[in-house]
């Protein structure tokens, strides 16, 4: 499945603080020694999150290495000349994302009924700060954004290592309400930041 990455520092942030989530409950979870299918589920889900972060556009301008061209720089552009973010058309593996969901769903509701939940209400969940479930709902609500098919084929040029792209008119359309959904779920509840950050996209 193809997912619009945005070059974007706020998604890049809270992406990158599920670790602080995951190792949390992966920690807890050894010290008692729980071995049970949600255990399975949540280190199945940091090896998801490892593989994700690997295709993040920010994490491989990081890397020396990154020789892949779908990481390569671009420029993108309106269709009046102006600058625009860059979004990437990141191929990931359909079973990473729903590896995601589904530790999000288990820790979610586990931190809902704390009494009825024996691993992850007493142990794992239990550690988890609800701000940074709350991140990690943000998160999965991006990845699972669906893409615009005639914007996404128009930016795979990056993937032939395209070194700008300008879009019509429609495309442009397209980015704008792709972009302001993705602000909304990563942002909404905090004017002053959703302001700043749908700045980016203006």
């Amino acid at each position: 499945m193809y997912v619009l990455v945005p070059d974007d520092p706020v998604f890049f942030a809270k992406f990158q603080s599920l670790e602080d989530l995951l190792l949390r409950c992966l920690y807890v979870l050894q010290v008692e020694g729980v071995d049970s299918e949600e255990a399975r589920l949540v280190a199945d889900a940091y090896d998801s999150w490892v593989r994700v972060l690997l295709k993040l556009p920010l994490w491989s301008r990081r890397r020396e290495d990154a020789t892949d061209l779908s990481r390569t720089d671009y420029k993108l552009y309106a269709p009046g000349g102006a600058e625009l973010t860059s979004l990437y058309p990141v191929e990931l593996a359909v079973g990473d994302v729903e590896q995601l969901w589904l530790c999000l769903r288990v820790l979610r509701d586990s931190g809902a009924e704390r009494t009825g939940a024996p691993l992850l209400a007493a142990g794992a969940a239990g550690t988890a700060p609800e701000h940074l479930i709350g991140v990690f709902r943000r998160v999965v609500g991006v990845l699972l954004l669906p893409a615009p098919p005639e914007l996404t084929r128009t930016l795979r040029q990056v993937l032939s290592g395209a070194p700008a792209v300008t879009l019509g008119h429609r495309e442009e359309a397209q980015y704008r309400r792709y972009c302001t959904t993705l602000v909304r779920l990563l942002s909404s509840g905090d004017g002053f930041g959703y302001r700043n950050h749908l700045a980016m996209y203006r």
